[in-house]
């Protein structure tokens, strides 16, 4: 089963806002830091996804966004998820509480030492790095173990 979904770390000064997820029940990212954003709803576009799943998480309206890249998550448990990976640097609004868990402006130099995915600490490698755009393959087995790591088509070494 494929699973449409985009994910955005919004940034402000040298922070990210991260969500901690603590509601929800059988969360695959219970108690797991991770950006904001969600599944597509049909007939969207990513950057319509985008808008309307940081509005409806945090109460802010994005005004400076790109799209990083696009992210294949293999579960291990049947699903694949493609997930569009952005950034964002500008937004409008006041916050609202988010129904998924709690926000917090993070310093971009402590998210490594948060309880994130092994696949995102890629990821945010790759956002240092400002990387053009970039096609990230991540396998798990089913539980928080990466087995395998492809960049833009070519094996990573992983550890």
């Amino acid at each position: 089963m494929a699973k449409l979904s985009t994910l955005c770390y919004i940034q402000r000064n040298q922070q990210y806002l991260m969500l901690h997820r603590t509601v929800k029940k059988n969360d695959v990212n219970k108690d797991k830091w991770i950006g904001v954003g969600g599944h597509f709803e049909e007939d969207e576009s990513p950057e319509e996804c985008l808008l309307r799943e940081v509005r409806e998480e945090t109460g802010y309206t994005l005004t400076s966004y790109r799209y990083r890249g696009i992210v294949t998550f293999i579960s291990g448990n049947g699903i694949t998820e493609y997930m569009s990976l952005f950034t964002a640097d500008g937004f409008e609004g006041d916050p609202v509480p988010c129904d998924e868990g709690e926000l917090e402006w993070v310093d971009i130099d402590k998210i490594q030492e948060l309880n994130i995915w092994e696949g995102d600490k890629i990821f945010f490698r790759l956002l240092a790095e400002d990387r053009e755009f970039f096609s990230l393959k991540l396998v798990y087995d089913g539980h928080d173990r990466l087995v395998t790591a492809m960049l833009d088509g070519k094996e990573m070494k992983l550890g």
